[in-house]
């Protein structure tokens, strides 16, 4: 494989993997406040603000069968965590990220919190770069999720180490629209934010096993790139 070129598909092995973590910013988890009831004023007024904010919501037109980049019949109903689950399919980043595009997402998760906690940070830490202001502080809710599924593994597979750029998708962002279109469950591949880790993306929202609500977490930025990490 050359740069921003994919030829062929990295090997298949049966993942089976308890207890990976995601890390969620406390703000959207299951029974969490909206935004939007800090506002005040006029009942009505309030309905019409709610209304609109379920228009625009990704993963509500995606459970409405309106949303172009996951069908409803892919999406999860009725088990412990639907809610988060759909969402991480739903709410693409712009841009995409390592292994989709801007249409559909993935779940992401470390094998180890640790990998879990790098990846968040290192995200983070570049869009406060963009503003040049390293000062916030900012919870998580550790996700664990259980896997036993066929996945594509990048862990030794040296054609593909153009997907693991530390500055750059586009290789591996090829890869993964490939192996959609080859109908496959997801990947296993080097962290690259945490020497030693191991991360996951998973392409189907059924195979997010067992979806629970771990220990929370604080990240405080106080003027550099790297947060102290704290239980919260």
């Amino acid at each position: 494989m050359t740069r921003g070129h994919v030829t062929g598909l990295p090997p298949t092995r049966l993942i089976r993997r308890h207890d990976t973590h995601r890390l969620i910013p406390s703000q959207y988890r299951d029974g969490g406040r909206s935004v939007l009831t800090l506002l005040s004023g006029d009942a009505a007024d309030l309905q019409a603000i709610f209304a609109l904010d379920d228009a625009t919501n990704e993963r509500l037109q995606a459970e409405a069968g309106l949303l172009p980049g996951i069908g409803i019949e892919e999406l999860v109903f009725g088990v412990p965590g639907a809610r988060i689950v759909n969402a991480a399919f739903c709410h693409a980043h712009p841009l995409g990220s390592r292994f989709n595009g801007p249409g559909r997402g993935a779940w992401y998760a470390g094998f180890e919190l640790a990998t879990a906690q790098a990846e968040v940070a290192h995200h983070k830490a570049v869009q406060y770069a963009e503003i040049g202001r390293f000062e916030d502080s900012v919870t998580y809710d550790d996700h664990l999720a259980d896997f036993s599924v066929g996945m594509h593994d990048l862990r030794d597979a040296p054609d593909f180490a153009g997907c693991l750029e530390p500055d750059s998708y586009l290789a591996s962002q090829l890869l993964a629209e490939r192996l959609l279109e080859a109908g496959a469950l997801g990947l296993v591949y080097p962290s690259v934010r945490h020497q030693g880790g191991t991360c996951l993306a998973c392409f189907r929202p059924a195979l997010v096993g067992n979806v629970r609500r771990d220990a929370t977490w604080r990240f405080t930025w106080a003027g550099g790139p790297v947060p102290e990490i704290t239980p919260f």
